[in-house]
């Protein structure tokens, strides 16, 4: 890996700051240049179309690269400062440039934002020494549902080599024998393989499957965090009014029906959010029926099954805001997603 593609490893480009930083777009790349060490060097850094990095040094009085720049990472002395100053001016250009992601995989990323959007958990990274790997783990009793690990392909298939991002999750005992002679999926590495399985990062398996199976994970950690004292889970799940008007239908009937996710059951709490122009949950209900067929789909919406919701409590729109939300760590409510133990205290 080279010095640009290790700093840049888990950072994506925003190409509408360039320009005000300093590059210069020429054809379809971007190009920054920078003297350093009293003009000694020139550091040149390029940007293509795709966001991947390139970049050089070249010494001020001859203009030839600077060979010994990549010869050795670990170089100390002259070489070893003239490498330390080029990192710095690519890790400024990063924090300038750059968002930075978690992982370096795009389904990897992507699977970060699920989580965040319906869990609300963040990736932890617990060990200096492996610190691409990260821990996903319930919040209210720090049990561990998914770990992301950059592996080497070896450690799954002996005929292959090469870094690859896997998950880790854990999954009912009589699922993973048959799930383990798919493509994308193998016995847990460096867990317990009778209750955890690795699923290969790589766009192998699509994300309704492994986000399907993410959330029987999330499940085993739940206990009595998330769930009411009938055992049921809560939920926060979106309504946008500009699709569905939730509040007219709920001022007709104290029973409709609403698109279900595959993990919501029987007796579940749905507490309902409605988006702008109210922006605040307005509803407590409970599920009463759940898995009926349903076939709707037009270019905002698809719905495979509904559920049956009935309202339990109606709440002035001003007293849990998104605002309020936020002060939970909950920042979007795209989806549904667990209602944290804490907001539940105050909707109950």
């Amino acid at each position: 890996m080279s010095i640009e593609e290790d700093i840049f490893k888990r950072a994506k480009i925003d190409f509408n700051k360039l320009s005000a930083y300093g590059f210069v777009k020429k054809n379809d790349q971007w190009v920054y240049t920078q003297p350093f060490m009293n003009d000694e060097f020139k550091a040149t850094v390029v940007i293509d179309k795709q966001g991947q990095i390139f970049g050089d040094v070249f010494e001020t009085d001859s203009e030839e690269s600077y060979l010994p720049l990549r010869v050795d990472s670990m170089a100390v002395g002259y070489v070893g400062q003239v490498r330390s100053e080029y990192e710095k001016i690519l890790e400024n250009i990063k924090v300038h440039c750059a968002v930075e992601n978690y992982f370096v995989g795009v389904q990897a990323n992507r699977l970060v934002l699920h989580i965040i959007e319906k869990y609300g958990d963040s990736p932890v990274f617990p060990w200096e020494k492996f610190n691409r790997h990260g821990v996903f783990k319930n919040q209210d009793n720090g049990k561990w549902y998914a770990l992301v690990m950059t592996i080497d392909w070896s450690k799954l298939n002996k005929k292959l080599s090469g870094e690859v991002e896997v998950v880790n999750i854990k999954l009912a005992e009589e699922k993973i024998p048959n799930l383990v002679t798919q493509k994308g999926f193998y016995p847990a590495y460096h867990m317990n393989k009778k209750s955890w399985i690795t699923i290969v990062l790589d766009e192998t398996v699509r994300d309704d499957v492994l986000f399907d199976l993410l959330a029987e994970s999330h499940a085993f950690t739940l206990g009595k965090t998330g769930r009411n004292k009938g055992g049921h889970t809560e939920w926060l799940v979106p309504a946008n009014p500009k699709y569905f008007d939730i509040i007219e239908a709920f001022s007709k009937n104290s029973e409709i029906i609403w698109k279900q996710s595959s993990d919501i059951n029987v007796g579940d709490i749905a507490y309902m959010y409605v988006g702008a122009p109210y922006s605040a949950v307005l509803y407590k209900c409970e599920v009463t029926e759940a898995d009926i067929p349903y076939h709707y789909e037009d270019t905002n919406l698809k719905i495979c099954k509904v559920m049956k919701i009935k309202r339990l409590k109606k709440y002035d729109r001003d007293f849990m805001t998104f605002a309020k939300l936020k002060e939970y760590g909950i920042r979007a409510v795209r989806g549904p997603r667990f209602c944290p133990l804490e907001v539940s205290k105050v909707l109950s």
